[in-house]
């Protein structure tokens, strides 16, 4: 994967510090935002940040990730989306959002519904996402096991399981994508990651959840698509199709031969989703 081509900045909001992308900030219209998963940072859009050129697009790392600050006290995600907007005299934007950053657009549409246009939101459905499948269970059940353990490497091993979803091995996903997730995750734990007096990793503060998030869902009422690898979990697809029925103006489309990561996997596929949809939209 390549390095994002636009310039990386760093803006302090008194209680954090935001390392971000804003491609194009003198183009008008509602601004793409990218928000990107857990884990990762804002590499995993370079493959979007350059697409959509008749677009402000801004990609930050979220607190607690990539260049952003370490959370040492209580904080919303979605307050976090909101504070960069008005730091960026951003009024309203469309926000993009894959796995823990497809629950915060969802977030922040709940919570602050007059500044976001419009919802893309792929890997999740809300921020309090229901697993009942046995391969996502496993994984979860490993990250507790290895993270009590101090066991960095098997957390991680875990976490690359999402690459190429239940149905494939990681030969099937192309190898730089694999590569780029793998250093962003490495990068978030060393940078974000720090060791007790026993040697024990301590992450960082856990964001606060925001709640009831299913049950609001058809309080949403801009245009909103879930986007689906074809190939990713079952729980992951039925949280997509749960979300896009239940907001009153939901679309749901699948990326095929991609699994968690569609936007990395198949960019062309996932640009054109969000092409279409924000065309359809007339946003």
């Amino acid at each position: 994967m390549s390095e994002a081509l636009s310039p990386f900045r760093m803006l302090d909001l008194g209680d954090q510090r935001v390392g971000y992308v804003d491609r194009d900030p003198d183009i008008g219209g509602d601004p793409l935002v990218f928000l990107h998963g857990g884990a990762v940072d804002h590499r995993m859009w370079d493959q979007q940040v350059n697409a959509f050129v008749d677009r402000r697009v801004v990609a930050p790392d979220a607190r607690g990730h990539g260049s952003s600050s370490t959370p040492t006290a209580p904080y919303r995600l979605c307050d976090d989306v909101v504070a960069l907007l008005d730091a960026l005299e951003i009024e309203r934007a469309v926000l993009v959002g894959l796995s823990m950053g497809g629950g915060t657009a969802v977030d922040t549409a709940l919570e602050y519904p007059e500044r976001v246009a419009a919802l893309v939101v792929s890997g999740t459905g809300t921020s309090e996402p229901e697993f009942t499948e046995p391969w996502v269970l496993d994984i979860l059940a490993t990250w507790q096991r290895t993270q009590e353990a101090g066991d960095a490497e098997g957390w991680i091993e875990a976490f690359m399981r999402f690459v190429p979803g239940p149905r494939r091995g990681p030969g099937d996903v192309a190898s730089d994508v694999t590569r780029c997730i793998e250093t962003m995750v490495r990068d978030t734990l060393a940078a974000h990651v720090i060791l007790d007096d026993a040697g024990i990793p301590v992450p960082p503060v856990a964001p606060t959840p925001v709640t009831d998030t299913w049950a609001r869902l058809p309080q949403i009422d801009v245009p909103a698509l879930a986007v689906a690898g074809g190939v990713d979990g079952e729980d992951h697809l039925r949280m997509a199709r749960h979300l896009a029925g239940s907001v009153p103006r939901g679309h749901f489309v699948t990326v095929e031969n991609s699994a968690h990561y569609p936007n990395m996997e198949r960019p062309d596929g996932f640009n054109a989703a969000v092409a279409d949809f924000v065309r359809a939209h007339d946003l």
